[in-house]
């Protein structure tokens, strides 16, 4: 009969979520992952089976509830577009500020991963194409949203616009990695909202 697990596997994956974060995969070591989640090494491997393993379940916990959150303020469609596209730049400066490390922010994981493993990573590489077509495809709703309503420039097409959104999204994120403080974020999302503006 197999022991009952007596550690919150929720709660340790998150732990090993936020190492990942901070630290990147392959810089995290088996060891900052048994201090993250207080777990020895065998029950981290009885549980994950590797350092990939519980990598790619951290990652899509991660994806999860980010998108869980931009869903929750996107699909709010008592609120006219660019609002919730405010509402959504918000959310990601509030982020940032959230995850702060000596100054600096700790980003985004899906784009740190994007940017440091993706390239030689197909799993993860596709895991992240999965969720940008997931984000985009929000993005686009939105913006087809406000170009009916005519608070949103028509001369893009909304997957074109979606792109460039995420694009300034990921910008900014990288911007609060290098230290950029809350008013320059609110500046680029304040420029980005006004070139999606009618004029």
């Amino acid at each position: 009969m197999a022991r009952p697990r007596t550690f919150d596997e929720e709660r340790a994956l998150d732990a090993a979520m936020h190492a990942f974060w901070v630290k990147g995969y392959e810089a995290t070591s088996t060891q900052d992952l048994c201090e993250a989640t207080g777990l020895g090494r065998s029950s981290i491997y009885n549980t994950f089976s590797s350092k990939h393993d519980l990598f790619r379940r951290a990652l899509a916990r991660y994806m999860e509830t980010m998108n869980a959150g931009q869903t929750a303020i996107l699909d709010d469609v008592e609120r006219p577009a660019t609002e919730r596209l405010r509402a959504l730049f918000d959310r990601v400066i509030d982020g940032e500020f959230a995850t702060r490390q000596d100054d600096h922010s700790i980003g985004c994981l899906t784009v740190n991963t994007t940017v440091g493993l993706a390239s030689r990573d197909a799993e993860a590489a596709g895991m992240l194409a999965r969720d940008l077509e997931f984000r985009l495809a929000s993005l686009g709703a939105v913006v087809r949203s406000g170009q009916l309503a005519g608070d949103i420039t028509p001369k893009r097409d909304a997957d074109t616009l979606a792109r460039y959104l995420n694009a300034v999204i990921g910008g900014m994120r990288v911007s609060a990695q290098g230290g950029a403080d809350r008013a320059a974020l609110e500046a680029i999302a304040g420029t980005a909202l006004d070139a999606l503006a009618v004029h």
